[in-house]
């Protein structure tokens, strides 16, 4: 007759093998598979299963290569052709400071291909004299201030235009500032530097900035405001 101890010993190792029954089990099998080796007389549908594919199991083997991909016809619609860009003026030499802005800006990722011109401006008539009239001005000691004289040269204000277009969409993502701060860097560059006006903050009204570099004006527009007011019909 066994003790109360000794059954319940039994009956701890009968439920330890039972518990460890299917990991022994299961790595039994795991080593059988591993040891087997591959004959070479198995049928073809096991060595093909046995050896991977290149090709997903989704993809018809007599289709590969046949359908073309969609990145490749997108690449194959034709673009439209740029424009080419205008050379610069004769009158123009290379040391000029307009022809180092133009060698610049032509680089430039912001501005569209092609639409960066350099031309004289268009002249404009002269009008009538002003009538005559007494001086006005603030009084100083002694006599009347009557302000500054006008120049006799009235052939225009500046020498050279030079009309600059960022790309269609960029006018209010910062493009426009950034040609300005590249206009403004190449100028103070040169030898001797150009008296620039102060840099203003203000944002960019109506897609069209300025800058006034004395003998030549450089006008950084966006496309609308290009169609606006330098019309191509306009252009020489």
């Amino acid at each position: 007759m066994l003790s109360s101890k000794s059954v319940r010993e039994v009956q701890s190792l009968v439920l330890c093998s039972l518990r460890r029954r299917p990991r022994l089990q299961t790595k039994l099998a795991r080593q059988f598979l591993s040891t087997t080796p591959i004959n070479s007389s198995d049928s073809p549908a096991s060595s093909s299963s046995a050896a991977p594919s290149p090709i997903p199991w989704f993809v018809d083997p007599s289709e590969e290569g046949v359908t073309p991909s969609p990145y490749a016809r997108r690449a194959s619609v034709p673009q439209a052709p740029s424009r080419p860009l205008a050379p610069l003026p004769a009158a123009i030499s290379p040391d000029h400071p307009v022809a180092r802005l133009h060698a610049e800006l032509k680089n430039s990722p912001h501005l569209e291909p092609g639409k960066l011109l350099v031309r004289e401006p268009i002249p404009t008539a002269v009008g009538p004299p002003l009538p005559p009239s007494a001086p006005k001005g603030r009084r100083r000691r002694g006599g009347t201030y009557a302000g500054e004289g006008v120049s006799e040269d009235l052939s225009g204000i500046w020498q050279w235009v030079v009309i600059a277009q960022v790309k269609e969409g960029t006018e209010n993502r910062g493009a426009i500032e950034s040609v300005i701060r590249t206009v403004r860097k190449t100028l103070l560059s040169v030898d001797p530097p150009l008296p620039l006006p102060p840099n203003s903050k203000r944002r960019v009204n109506g897609g069209w900035a300025m800058i006034d570099a004395g003998d030549f004006a450089i006008h950084i527009v966006s496309k609308e405001a290009r169609e606006k007011y330098f019309p191509d019909r306009r252009e020489w």
